[in-house]
């Protein structure tokens, strides 16, 4: 992702797709996806729901640039299922998603060329079902200001459709604001010049 880029593709809703070869099913699932930790709580339900499928493969991409993956073959040759799955997702240009490609065996072996395939096809079948979405990448940051500096803040956040998270309002006065990663330098230089106005990051969404 360049400096001046702040949007990415993702999930806007769970989805399916299937593909068939020679016997065997293919079902995938897409999920909107941020937390590794919920991984197993997904492939559990998951073997729940299929508790006669051989393999349960997946990949996921995470962070708005795109820059953390993972896959599992779970059983299959290596480089035969996570790594197919994760291809579609780099050809989508999504992340923040999680897919994972349920397989019943129908008996037939299929060749490394046949896997690859069926675990890219059921990717795909589910992704072209997919709702894809853009976001923005947003900054989170926290305004400390002195109670009288009230309307100068707000005019800013107001002119700037900035999202306010959060408000506390007392002699100090704190708003935990959120904002697109562009728009970040001309607010926090807004706000800076205010007197007793401090601005400081918390986090990316």
């Amino acid at each position: 992702m360049s400096l001046f880029e702040d949007t990415y593709l993702t999930l806007e809703q769970p989805a399916e797709g299937i593909f068939r070869d020679k016997g065997s099913k293919f079902v995938a699932y897409a999920y909107p996806f941020k937390d590794e930790a919920k991984l197993k709580d997904i492939i559990a339900e998951l073997k729940a729901l299929h508790p006669k499928a051989r393999h349960h493969c997946w990949a996921y991409r995470l962070t708005p640039d795109r820059a953390v993956f993972r896959v599992n073959d779970d059983g299959e040759p290596s480089g035969t299922a996570g790594r197919p799955i994760l291809n579609v997702l780099l050809s989508k240009n999504v992340t923040n998603i999680l897919v994972v490609v349920v397989r019943y065996f129908g008996g037939t072996l299929l060749g490394v060329p046949g896997l690859i395939n069926a675990y890219k096809s059921a990717t795909q079948a589910c992704l072209d079902e997919a709702s894809i979405v853009e976001r923005t990448v947003n900054d989170v940051y926290r305004v400390q200001f002195e109670y009288l500096q009230m309307n100068a803040v707000m005019r800013i956040v107001k002119d700037e459709n900035i999202s306010v998270l959060e408000q506390h309002f007392d002699n100090n006065c704190v708003l935990v604001v959120e904002m697109r990663q562009l728009q970040v330098e001309a607010v926090v230089g807004k706000l800076s010049q205010l007197e007793d106005v401090q601005v400081s990051y918390i986090n990316t969404l």
